[in-house]
């Protein structure tokens, strides 16, 4: 059996959750560093960005090659059936979908904010990020890919939502977070349960920079929750953790703190979402509004009204009895207005 590549980079958030995803799935893999030799003997990304992989077709060739790490996770779910990331109940897979977005899409905010708008940590992770690139580079050339990298990121964080506006929210943001995760986790291993889910991938992504590598950002991790540490750390690699369907929560009865968790994604995270959308489909190139009672001034960012859309489509796919319960569940936490019509 062809083993599927995953093409990326270790210094890559998004492809470390893909990684770490399929490490606990047990789906046989090969990581191979985009810019290698190696990646050079396989078909080409379909767009500039890591991680993507490349699927063996029928007779076993490696041929089709797919990005974005949402899409990767659908597929792969379709295409193996054990120990899968989203949960059976169609209603608690809604909730996972909706946490995978937020740390693909606002707590990446937190990570590009702190990572390229402080000194220090600029100077850390570009340091060793043209090492990444190519380990037997001089340290002149090392230095020369550092500078140029950080000033292409930087110049590019207003893409992101971060600035002078912005950024005191972002941190609080940060902050906010830790303090519910820490909560929810003192009574499971992971957010809806004692099982990952693409949720936890998602997060945990960002929480790879965040928590583990970019000094100030870890250093309020430390502060607010050193069990973040140590999660991020274990969810490089839970493929000896044996899970059932009995791990999941149950939606009808969830934890009080999960219901903590949405209101912080309800709170700053939907309302940019539905703002986001607005702006694009009036032809806006700015986004200005207001978050939780702040300004909030960004360009309006195309990609994520394609996020919006695949969260809409889950809910729209239940059958009523189930969108009640989601219903009932999401009232007063801000996520249910993703859903009203």
């Amino acid at each position: 059996m062809t083993e599927l590549r995953l093409v990326g980079s270790s210094v890559s958030p998004y492809t470390r959750k893909v990684r770490a995803l399929l490490r606990y799935r047990r789906i046989p893999y090969q990581f191979v560093r985009a810019g290698g030799r190696e990646s050079e003997a396989l078909p080409p990304a379909p767009l500039p960005l890591i991680p993507y992989v490349v699927l063996p077709d029928h007779n076993g060739e490696l041929t089709e090659v797919m990005a974005d790490t949402t899409p990767i996770i659908n597929r792969l779910e379709d295409e193996y059936s054990a120990r899968t990331v989203r949960p059976m109940d169609p209603a608690l897979a809604v909730i996972d979908a909706l946490l995978e977005e937020f740390g693909d899409e606002w707590l990446s905010k937190c990570m590009f904010h702190f990572r390229w708008s402080q000194a220090l940590d600029t100077e850390t992770s570009s340091s060793y990020l043209a090492y990444a690139r190519n380990m037997t580079a001089t340290v002149e050339e090392a230095e020369a890919f550092a500078k140029m990298f950080a000033q292409r990121q930087i110049s590019r964080i207003g893409v992101v939502g971060s600035n002078e506006i912005t950024g005191p929210l972002i941190e609080e943001s940060w902050e906010c977070y830790l303090d519910v995760f820490d909560r929810h986790l003192q009574h499971q291993s992971f957010l809806l349960g004692s099982r990952p889910g693409a949720g936890d991938y998602g997060c945990f992504g960002q929480m790879t920079m965040l928590v583990l590598t970019d000094p100030t950002p870890q250093s309020v991790s430390r502060r607010i929750s050193p069990r973040a540490f140590a999660w991020t750390e274990a969810m490089e690699d839970h493929s000896g953790l044996e899970v059932d369907d009995a791990d999941w929560i149950d939606l009808d009865t969830p934890p009080e703190t999960l219901k903590d968790l949405l209101c912080e994604v309800g709170r700053l995270f939907v309302p940019f979402m539905l703002e986001n959308a607005n702006a694009v489909a009036s032809g806006d190139k700015m986004l200005e509004c207001e978050l939780d009672g702040r300004p909030w001034v960004q360009e309006a960012f195309v990609y994520q009204t394609k996020c919006l859309t695949w969260l809409k489509k889950r809910y729209d796919n239940l059958g009523e009895i189930d969108k009640a319960r989601l219903d009932n569940l999401l009232s007063g936490t801000g996520c249910e207005a993703l859903f009203a019509k």
